[in-house]
């Protein structure tokens, strides 16, 4: 009997807008995929591209960044900054044999439990049909 194949996904959530959406799901006992792993970060500014590419270097699947919407930054301009650097890394990620699909970023509010449940249920959904991550098939 074959296992169904699940891919693993780290989540890298802002501390004051989408790190709090995913505590609301949790809360309000919303279904779905737990083969997520989420690193609170202060801003969504603070990932660096390094982090991402590290994470596919390892193994991981799949990677989602999630900061404040537009203009509810704590920080002013983080998720301005995120949303430029995530649009340039998918284009780098062609380069390293690297599905773009395999890294998404989002906006989600701390009032948006709901649709953090819902980006991590279609991310999963996608990164399944993409299959294992082929970067980790190269690495020893």
């Amino acid at each position: 009997m074959s296992e169904e194949y699940e891919p693993s996904v780290v989540a890298f959530l802002c501390n004051w807008c989408s790190y709090a959406g995913a505590d609301l799901a949790g809360t309000s006992r919303l279904k779905y995929p737990d083969n997520i792993r989420s690193i609170r970060v202060m801003c969504s500014g603070r990932v660096d591209p390094v982090f991402v590419l590290d994470a596919f270097k390892e193994g991981i699947d799949g990677v989602l960044v999630a900061g404040c919407h537009p203009g509810d930054c704590h920080y002013q301009s983080g998720n301005y900054k995120t949303n430029r650097k995530m649009l340039l890394l998918r284009r780098l990620l062609a380069d390293f044999n690297i599905d773009p699909d395999r890294l998404r970023f989002e906006y989600i509010s701390a009032s948006e439990g709901q649709k953090f449940a819902d980006v991590v249920t279609d991310f999963v959904s996608t990164l399944k049909k993409l299959g294992p991550n082929p970067v980790r098939e190269e690495c020893p």
